[in-house]
Formats: structure tokens, C-alpha cells, sequence
């Protein structure tokens, strides 16, 4: 009888977890049907990387103001202003649930029998769709451009799940602000407020090591610098010692951001 009790115990708890599993890929589904009909956001946000590596990163290779080593200093930035490319698309996510609010979306996902953790999992992840059709671009533009960087397909595996991670952590920023705030002008005006402070305070432009101690710390603390470096870890350097510390870092982040917004996801529709 107990051995009997414990096997349906165990069903129910794998039923339980099939069922978010499968809400989780349902709104990964949706993301991909509403990216399939639109296209014209990824290509107006191309324009931007262009502008940082031509103009930005020309003059900066030019003049070498900035210490990269052995590698030039667009052949430095080019991994940054990828993951710029990936915060800037994502730190605005939180909008997608304001226009799911106007439609009734996210009313029948909170009545679905998904948890409110899994809805906000899947919505973070989903940004990761958006984040990978930029990364494409803005991969290609690299090469266009005649910038170096390893371009075997070990390469290309690993830079595909670090973008997902960057924009699932940026699009958590940008949900946990959307709860607060609720409004779209209100959460249009965060996402800006936020990109470029993350941005700066990163080491997309320069190493940490420039910066004065007390923006340092600040660097440390950003989330975009251990995406960054995952990036240019695997795309330039080659040098992966870091690489399980900015794991850690982004996980620890996507997690408690999770667990906040799982919480807190109900105030959108107040």
C-alpha cells in the first residue's frame, strides 16, 4: 500500500512538471509565431550595431586609446556590441506583457494550470527567440565587416545559449520592472533608462580593469559583464577559465529573478 501511494505520488509530481514543461514550450511557440510575422524589429535594431562598429570601434581601432592586447580593438568590441545588441532587444520585453495584458493573453495564462514561476520562465526565455535572430544578424555584420573571430562550429554552439541566457536575464529585469510599473509608457521609459547605465558599466567598450574602484564594483555587479565575457571568451579568446563563475552569475540572477517575478506577476493586471 505504501510502495502503491509513493508511485502515485510520483506520477502526480511528474504529471505536475510535464504540464509546465509544456506551458513553458507553448509560450516559447508563441514568441516564434509573433517573430515569424514580424521581422522589421530585428532589422530596425540592426542599424544600431552597424553604427557602434563602424563609427564607434573605426576611430577606437584607429587611435588605440583603449589597451586590448593582441587583438585589435574592433576585434575587442565586436562580442560587446553583441551583447548590447542582445540587452537592448530584451530589456524592453516586459512591453510584450503589457500588450498581453490588452489582449487577454496573460489573463488566460494566470487561470491556465501552469505556475505563475513557469509563465515568467517562458517569458524570459521567449526573448531569447527575438535575441538569437539579432545575434545572427549581428554575427554576419561582423563578418561582412572583416572583423576576426573563431568562427568554428564548436564556436557558433556555444554563442547561441549564451545569448538566450543574456536576453533571459535582461527580459527578467525588464518583467520585474513591468510589474512595479505596469504601464507602457511607464516601462518604455525604464527599458531606456536602464540600457544604457548596463551598458557603460559593462566591459562591452573597455576592460574592467580601466575603470575607476567604485564603477568596478558596479561592473561586477551587472550582469551583462559576465555574458560579455562569456562571449568574447568563446568567440575570441578562447580562454574559458571564467566561464563557470559568469555561468553561476547569470543563473543566480535568472533564478531570483524568477522567483520575484513568479510572485509578483499578478500586479500587472492590477
Amino acid at each position: 500500500m505504501a510502495g502503491d501511494k509513493e508511485d502515485e505520488t510520483g506520477c502526480k509530481e511528474a504529471g505536475i512538471m510535464w504540464n509546465e514543461i509544456k506551458g513553458v514550450i507553448t509560450i516559447l511557440e508563441l514568441e516564434a509565431r509573433r517573430l515569424r510575422h514580424d521581422y522589421s524589429d530585428i532589422i530596425i535594431r540592426s542599424i544600431q550595431p552597424i553604427l557602434w562598429l563602424v563609427v564607434f570601434g573605426s576611430v577606437f581601432t584607429r587611435y588605440r586609446v583603449i589597451p586590448t592586447g593582441d587583438y585589435t580593438y574592433m576585434e575587442y568590441v565586436a562580442p560587446g556590441i553583441l551583447g548590447q545588441s542582445v540587452l537592448f532587444i530584451s530589456i524592453f520585453f516586459g512591453l510584450m506583457l503589457v500588450w498581453d495584458r490588452e489582449s487577454g493573453t496573460l489573463s488566460k495564462l494566470l487561470v491556465s494550470p501552469i505556475s505563475r514561476y513557469s509563465i515568467v520562465f517562458g517569458k524570459s526565455l521567449s526573448a531569447g527567440i527575438r535575441a538569437l535572430a539579432q545575434g545572427l544578424v549581428v554575427m554576419l555584420l561582423i563578418l561582412i565587416l572583416g572583423i576576426r573571430f573563431r568562427t568554428n562550429p564548436l564556436v557558433v554552439l556555444l554563442v547561441f545559449p549564451t545569448i538566450v541566457l543574456i536576453a533571459a536575464v535582461s527580459a527578467s529585469i525588464s518583467i520585474f520592472f513591468t510589474a512595479l510599473f505596469r504601464t507602457r509608457e511607464r516601462v518604455m521609459g525604464i527599458g531606456q533608462l536602464l540600457t544604457m547605465p548596463l551598458f557603460f558599466t559593462s566591459n562591452a567598450l573597455y576592460p574592467v580593469s580601466m575603470m575607476p574602484e567604485w564603477l568596478q564594483v558596479i561592473a561586477y555587479v551587472n550582469p551583462l559583464t559576465y555574458g560579455i565575457d562569456m562571449l568574447r571568451s568563446f568567440m575570441l579568446t578562447g580562454d574559458l577559465h571564467n566561464i563557470p563563475v559568469d555561468i553561476c552569475v547569470l543563473f543566480i540572477y535568472l533564478i531570483v529573478l524568477t522567483l520575484i517575478n513568479g510572485r509578483i506577476l499578478r500586479k500587472i493586471m492590477e
